[in-house]
């Protein structure tokens, strides 16, 4: 091979590298994850969870009685073959800074003698976006979540507010996220801050806050434990 034509050869060469590399830099650069790619939604084995997959959510209700209430309805939603319950949101909480809050009555699902022995409440929660307001980092405005966040509370004897604390879960990139587990305990229920048999309302209100974009929450695989971590028994009322 003569020098010319290997000096051709070697600069088509480069230039053929340098564009799969620019192809690459540019596939890697914009690439978004397809809705059907995010995190499987949590199942739940235990005999005596709320799934919602009957599609009864008579026990929950969206609470608007503050300032700070997000506006929405709650529906059943299906993801990924799990049904779940969604609020979904009017499409102006993180516009607004708004909290999504949904209340849930014990009194409807545990019968007097049960709702007295609760010492601690599990679920699993989600949320998703719909719209492209997360700015990241380097600047881009993405349909994901980002942080997600809130709080947890409880009336109980007395007709005094007993708050579980706040909870949080890392930065989700998926338009919806996995699933956050929550524990709640009513760790003062020696003293008597807890629910009692007599309880004509039961309220255990699940709080999202902080929102980073537009979007809508979820809760499902709700469990009631006694001191023992015993499930107790659903019965709807």
């Amino acid at each position: 091979m003569n020098k010319k034509r290997f000096h051709s050869n070697l600069i088509a060469f480069i230039m053929m590298t340098a564009v799969s590399c620019i192809m690459i830099f540019i596939t890697a650069r914009y690439y978004t994850i397809s809705d059907n790619n995010f995190p499987v939604p949590a199942e739940c084995d235990d005999p005596n969870a709320v799934t919602f997959d009957d599609g009864d959510f008579s026990f929950a209700e969206i609470d608007k009685s503050e300032k700070d209430s997000a506006d929405g309805e709650l529906i059943i939603a299906e993801i990924k073959g799990n049904k779940m319950l969604k609020f979904s949101d009017s499409g102006a909480n993180f516009e607004n800074g708004t909290v999504q809050k949904i209340k849930i009555d014990a009194v409807k699902l545990l019968n007097p003698e049960n709702l007295a022995k609760v010492r601690s409440v599990e679920m699993d929660v989600y949320a998703d976006a719909t719209a492209k307001k997360l700015v990241t980092a380097n600047g881009r405005s993405v349909k994901a979540p980002g942080w997600i966040g809130g709080g947890a509370g409880a009336n109980v004897a007395g007709d005094k507010w007993y708050k579980f604390g706040d909870w949080e879960s890392g930065e989700y990139n998926f338009s919806m996220s996995g699933n956050i587990h929550l524990e709640l305990k009513f760790l003062l229920a020696v003293s008597g801050q807890c629910w009692t048999g007599d309880m004509e309302e039961a309220t255990l209100m699940i709080m999202r806050w902080g929102a980073e974009n537009e979007g809508n929450f979820y809760i499902d695989n709700i469990v009631f434990y006694d001191e023992n971590k015993n499930s107790l028994p659903i019965e709807h009322k």
